[in-house]
């Protein structure tokens, strides 16, 4: 795995990147993005000539076919090649297996899960999701998993100094909602769980990455640029 440092540039608003916004949480500034049954939310990894990389190659590639990201971040760990640490599915094909055996790093901090979008969005943990094997048209494995049934993870511990930038998504509990968060100031995973709990009220959330994390919402004149990124999860929106 690998850390990779962070640049802040503006884009050209292409579309609106509809449910962005800026708050704060304890002090900490964050911007959430909320998407909703009926919107056309997908995973992007690679194109013909390999991965994609960046927000503004997946934009390009959606430009081809008169379509554009509404918003986008991260959505997973990688490797250097950009290849998805664990499960990947894309339209339905799975182009990397399920990981479920503990390890080294915050992936490896079980439980970790998968979010999952089918006909609603689901974050299920991952031990469970291979036993039970849902449907999913999409599916990305990361962790560690923040909340579980309402849970924090047990292992996130409320005076932690390890703080970095973090993004990560919950989802609501009938599945119609996903709200997806990046801290704008370095915090704890404590913290950062809480957020999806207890500001939001969201009973599942997922931890994504820390410290790449990046966020293309133009709406909000954002396109956090940076090295090259694997799994990524964004809106597509009719191009102006």
């Amino acid at each position: 795995m690998r850390l990779l440092a962070l640049a802040f540039l503006v884009a050209p608003v292409a579309a609106e990147a509809a449910g962005c916004r800026d708050t704060s949480f304890e002090g900490a500034s964050y911007t959430l993005c909320e998407v909703t049954l009926g919107e056309d939310l997908r995973l992007f990894h690679s194109g013909p000539d390999g991965a994609y990389g960046s927000f503004r190659n997946v934009d390009a590639a959606l430009g081809a076919e008169g379509k554009a990201l509404g918003f986008a971040m991260n959505a997973g760990m990688y490797h250097r090649d950009l290849a998805p640490v664990g499960l990947y599915v894309e339209e339905g094909v799975e182009t990397s297996a399920i990981v479920t055996s503990d390890g080294p790093g915050n992936f490896g901090l079980l439980p970790n899960g998968v979010f999952c979008i089918d006909d609603g969005f689901r974050v299920i943990e991952s031990r469970t999701f291979k036993r039970d094997r849902p449907e999913c048209r999409y599916a990305t494995q990361s962790g560690p998993m923040l909340v579980i049934d309402g849970q924090l993870h047990p292992k996130l511990l409320p005076g932690s100094d390890s703080t970095y930038i973090r993004n990560g998504v919950g989802v609501s509990e009938d599945g119609k909602r996903a709200v997806f968060a990046i801290s704008n100031d370095e915090v704890n995973f404590h913290s950062f769980a809480r957020l999806f709990r207890d500001e939001l009220g969201l009973f599942e959330a997922l931890y994504f990455d820390g410290n790449i994390s990046r966020l293309y919402a133009p709406a909000l004149d954002r396109h956090d640029g940076g090295f090259p990124m694997g799994p990524i999860v964004g809106t597509v929106v009719p191009k102006d």
